[in-house]
């Protein structure tokens, strides 16, 4: 759903978390879209692992680690398109399908940046030794850039602290906040351990190699805890970086400061918003007409029949008057500070000669010599930097001609012909290495122990039981990955077949309150009929309270659209949740939308309402309530 500019205001790392935990627990769609990459990571994790303790050969579950690494970045960009175009709606209704489609077009970027944080994470958690991870904020956001097609993926770290701007101390706040992972990870431990002992106590199963496969002190187990919690964050990571994004806009357009813009008496409500874009451009004329040392000077009045700029002889000499009439200068140092003038460019002497009338101006027709002097010696400044500044372009330009020209083949240098028999120099002896390069080897020497094979051991043919430890966990993990992948698919398949369910219950209306209870409650939109409220308005835009009559004719709508089962009236929602939830006819969804950010503005936002935004607020819900309504459901 599309959210007006009031909803947007800079928030700080709490408000932003808990819009994301709100979000994720709402709208299946995340999940949908995170849960095949999370469960992949899982499996090929736990493949892995598994691998090296039975001393597997480990290419293949390598790749099939970074072929799921791969896919869970495709899936994080996939739901940082659907979070954004839930939040700001720019291409219709969000769907799980269009977004996937979304992040497929732009899956190159996306693998590119897959590799770029994989090795810019690995490399600061190394140096750092993790601490590095939560200064280094930046690229959290990272796939929610990349969806924006913002920079170039090789620049993604720049591309991402440009777009956050002055939140990025809020996305060093995020990330630690998503410390309560750790949380999590015990949680699903004791869950787990929880449903064990239900299983052992109330059916009798004997569950006791299960009980020892979930214990903290194996490997394995502990490794299962950890990935699954990780993809079981993967939708509040998406849509924490979406957020993140929003929010760094806000700051750095205003949006904050155009919501209260328009809460202000002297706007109409009906007028439209100003462009975000407005304010910035405003500033920037302001900027420009207040530079006016050597442009903005208006011309002497006795010269503007001139055509042609002066030449810097006669700039110098109609200068140096003005300067021996307000004793700005003395002979030694004129020289000095005119000099500048005769080495500037035919492009500056149409500055030069508003600069001059503008000096002239001021010390005879205003007879202001100080004002003169302070302009004359501003100006001279200036011109100084500008020469300086053109000598410089001039030399590099003249140096990179010279560079252009000696690397043409024909001033090659011949390479040098190596000398026979010649004496070997002895080598000077080696300097003991610093502590840098120690720490390099040690830590090379570390990684190699890690991932050295151990020799095997001489194993002696003993009977094997037909039931063992090791069989009973592989058996276990497979069905764990069976159960998660089944909950993948039913996830999947109510998020895909969401709109073919709701499109089959449309048009049906329940009621579950009592009229006679609705009817003591003057804030309940069915506690009256719409000609009811639509009754009640005209006699409050009677009396002159047209802001009471907006709500009452806003209030007939909601009744009238609960009647038609276009919303389902609840009144923990908000007016935004039920046009999001709208299942009406198509044609009203757009004056419901307007309507909707005109009640806003006129009673949340304490907007006075005169006539004629009543009469036009009158007229954009007059088509809604006079439309013929639709046959009800028989005993409904």
């Amino acid at each position: 759903m599309a959210v007006s500019a009031l909803e947007f205001r800079p928030r700080n790392a709490v408000a932003l978390m808990d819009a994301a935990l709100r979000l994720c627990t709402r709208n299946a769609g995340v999940w949908a879209l995170t849960l095949p990459g999370g469960a992949a990571v899982v499996a090929a994790m736990l493949y892995l692992a598994e691998s090296v303790r039975m001393g597997w050969p480990l290419v293949v579950p390598s790749l099939l680690l970074t072929l799921a690494w791969f896919l869970r970045g495709l899936g994080q960009g996939a739901t940082c398109h659907y979070v954004q175009e839930l939040l700001l709606g720019t291409q219709g209704e969000p769907s799980a399908w269009a977004s996937l489609k979304a992040a497929l077009g732009r899956m190159p970027a996306l693998f590119i940046a897959v590799a770029y944080l994989l090795g810019l994470n690995t490399l600061v958690v190394m140096v750092t030794g993790g601490f590095g991870y939560l200064l280094l904020q930046s690229h959290g956001v990272g796939y929610a850039a990349v969806m924006q097609g913002r920079g170039s993926p090789l620049k993604l770290y720049g591309t991402c602290s440009r777009l956050l701007g002055p939140a990025r101390g809020t996305a060093l706040w995020t990330r630690i906040l998503m410390s309560v992972q750790v949380l999590a990870f015990f949680n699903l431990h004791i869950a787990f351990n929880f449903l064990l002992f239900l299983g052992r106590k109330l059916v009798g199963v004997d569950l006791t190699f299960a009980e020892r496969y979930a214990s903290l002190d194996n490997g394995q187990w502990l490794i299962f805890l950890a990935v699954t919690t990780f993809a079981l964050f993967e939708p509040v990571r998406a849509a924490t970086a979406t957020l993140l994004l929003v929010d760094g806009r806000v700051r750095q357009e205003g949006l904050d400061l155009l919501a209260s813009v328009q809460q202000l008496p002297s706007r109409d409500l009906g007028r439209p918003l100003p462009p975000p874009g407005a304010t910035r451009g405003a500033a920037m004329l302001a900027v420009v007409l207040g530079l006016g040392l050597l442009t903005a000077a208006p011309a002497h009045a006795q010269d503007t029949e001139e055509a042609k700029p002066l030449p810097p002889a006669e700039a110098l000499r109609r200068l140096g008057e003005v300067a021996e009439a307000c004793e700005a200068s003395t002979a030694e140092d004129a020289a000095g500070l005119y000099a500048p003038l005769e080495s500037l460019g035919p492009g500056e002497a149409a500055k030069l000669d508003r600069f001059v009338r503008r000096v002239e101006r001021q010390a005879f027709d205003e007879e202001d010599c100080d004002k003169a002097r302070t302009t004359l010696t501003q100006g001279l400044t200036t011109v100084g930097a500008t020469v300086d500044a053109q000598t410089r372009a001039d030399a590099r330009a003249a140096a990179a001609r010279a560079k252009d020209i000696l690397s043409r083949p024909e001033f090659a240098e011949a390479a040098p012909k190596a000398e026979k028999d010649a004496p070997e120099e002895p080598s000077a002896p080696r300097e003991a290495p610093g502590w840098w390069q120690r720490f390099i080897d040690w830590l090379g020497a570390q990684l190699k122990k890690l991932f050295e094979r151990e020799p095997a051991e001489p194993r002696q043919e003993t009977a094997q039981p037909f039931l063992t430890g090791a069989s009973v966990a592989n058996v276990l993990v497979v069905v764990l990955v069976t159960l998660t992948l089944a909950v993948l698919g039913v996830v999947l398949l109510r998020a895909l077949n969401r709109d073919k369910r709701r499109a089959g219950a449309e048009g049906v209306q329940v009621s579950t309150v009592d009229a006679s209870t609705l009817a003591g409650d003057a804030h309940h939109a069915l506690s009256r009929p719409p000609e009811g409220w639509a009754h009640l308005a005209d006699e409050l835009a009677a009396r002159g309270a047209y802001r009471e009559a907006v709500r009452s004719l806003y209030l007939a709508l909601l009744s009238r659209l609960h009647r038609d089962g276009a919303i389902l009236y609840d009144e923990t929602l908000s007016n935004w949740d039920y046009l999001y939830q709208f299942r009406g006819r198509a044609e009203w969804k757009a004056p419901f939308r307007e309507l909707t950010r005109r009640f806003d503005f006129a009673w949340y936002g304490n907007l006075p309402v005169s006539v004629d935004g009543y009469r036009e607020f009158r007229a954009l819900t007059e088509p809604l309530l006079a439309a013929p309504s639709r046959p009800e459901v028989a005993g409904a």
